[in-house]
């Protein structure tokens, strides 16, 4: 490996790693010419692949066009398109689109848009957004408040005003004699409960990812749960507000994850797939009952400077075009069949691999001590990290996190560009199959013979 020389930047740690070459298609290249194969897309995020040229090329035009026009002083063809292109894939009434920079942006413009809409309809006394325990939304504050995950939360904790937590439905933890629909009916009605604890003239909204993001490691929960959530937010007149930053974009099989279950939000954020790694892009979109009483009345009292810019438009133009035009849609719930097998597959090899979760090409798997009780692993062990570098030693990528509420507990999510082929998730498989049995051979794990 070449010699690291210092460095200005710090981000989460003093860990570094190799100095990235190039990219293309789920493949990256170090300096030294190592090739690693994106099997987690980053952070959940290069759904479209590396090096896409048409994107390339559509940013190349816009570049020799404008880069930047604020948004006070102009609009921009990028942007107008976009916003009419996202609209049309969402469900009936959202069709009002505000463009971000990111997931947290996105997230951060949802609750301040529902909390506009309560104080210009005269429901000012709604404040409370109900979200859920283990949760990430974001890195702002108003997105920590938002967040179940106590790592990243504590610290700031005298900072923010948390906001109430009902139990994520870890449906696949649970020890009862209910069915699975029985189990989601519960843990919906823990919305119910809770908003009545609160006080429901003060409850705004109840905020969920439909599939799990790194919190929960591709969490979803019973049928049954879906559909009752939204009949709870319409009994008490909150408003649902549907995190799809990871869910979006394609990633399950559907452009929104909710389509799976006809789930219709008052309001979805999009990012990291969105644009797919191309340019910084999120967006929230939101019903048009919401937006016009704001305007109505006075102005959205929210922004950013990069708010709809023009050159990152137009790499989520060109990122939808790819992901429409070539039915990566479809090739994720395709080829998230095959992935979801083959996982399940390694449940036979390796007893310390309890679960496999998931829809379309947002899967994971989760590590425990004992998979009759769904002990985890001791935390000491830290086999979250391990895993995640030993697979980085053999040029697979994959991304980790503690899975019950940040502080113990295993899972990975195994989540590939969505333009993988069968037999790139071969090579997905082999190499993470070769880093489970050292892992094993390691923390003196069980493992069975290929």
């Amino acid at each position: 490996m070449s010699e690291k020389t210092s460095s200005n930047l710090f981000y989460q740690s003093r860990q570094r790693r190799p100095m990235l070459k190039e990219a293309r298609g789920v493949y990256l290249w170090d300096v030294d010419g190592k090739r690693y194969l994106d099997g987690s897309s980053g952070a959940m995020v290069s759904n479209i692949g590396h090096g896409n040229e048409r994107v390339l090329e559509a940013m190349r035009a816009q570049m020799d066009r404008a880069t930047f026009g604020y948004r006070l002083h102009f609009e921009n063809e990028p942007a107008e398109t976009l916003a009419a292109r996202v609209a049309a894939l969402m469900p009936d009434g959202l069709d009002r689109v505000f463009f971000v920079s990111g997931g947290s942006e996105a997230v951060e413009s949802a609750i301040k848009l529902a909390r506009q809409h309560s104080v210009a309809t005269g429901q000012g006394t709604r404040y409370k957004v109900i979200a859920r325990h283990p949760s990430y939304h974001g890195g702002t504050l108003g997105a920590l408040a938002l967040t179940g995950y106590a790592p990243l939360t504590a610290p700031f904790a005298p900072m923010m005003q948390e906001m109430p937590k009902i139990p994520a439905p870890t449906t696949y933890l649970d020890r009862d004699d209910l069915s699975e629909a029985e189990r989601g009916l519960r843990y919906a009605e823990m919305l119910a409960e809770e908003i009545r604890r609160q006080g429901p003239d003060t409850v705004l909204a109840f905020i969920m990812e439909p599939v799990g993001g790194a919190a929960t490691g591709a969490l979803v929960a019973p049928d049954s749960y879906y559909a009752r959530i939204r009949e709870i937010c319409d009994e008490y007149d909150i408003l649902l507000i549907l995190d799809e930053v990871m869910s979006g974009a394609g990633r399950t099989g559907r452009f929104l994850a909710a389509e799976h279950w006809g789930l219709r939000p008052d309001i979805v954020t999009l990012s990291k797939g969105f644009a797919a790694g191309y340019a910084p892009l999120g967006a929230m979109v939101a019903d048009n009952r919401l937006v016009d009483p704001v305007l109505d009345a006075g102005g959205f009292v929210h922004g950013f400077t990069y708010a709809g810019n023009p050159l990152a438009c137009a790499a989520g133009l060109a990122v939808l075009d790819e992901i429409v035009e070539q039915d990566l849609t479809g090739n994720a719930e395709r080829m998230g069949a095959v992935l979801r097998a083959r996982l399940e597959e390694l449940m036979v090899r390796y007893d310390f691999i309890g679960d496999v979760r998931g829809k379309g090409l947002l899967l994971a798997f989760e590590l425990v001590a004992d998979r009759d009780t769904m002990r985890p692993l001791p935390a000491r062990m830290n086999a979250h990290l391990r895993l995640v570098e030993l697979a980085y030693e053999r040029g697979l990528i994959i991304y980790s996190r503690r899975t019950r509420g940040g502080l113990d507990g295993d899972h990975f999510m195994v989540c590939p560009p969505l333009i993988v082929s069968e037999a790139q998730i071969g090579e997905i498989l082999a190499v993470l199959d070769d880093s489970l049995a050292a892992l094993a051979g390691e923390l003196g794990l069980a493992s069975r013979a290929a």
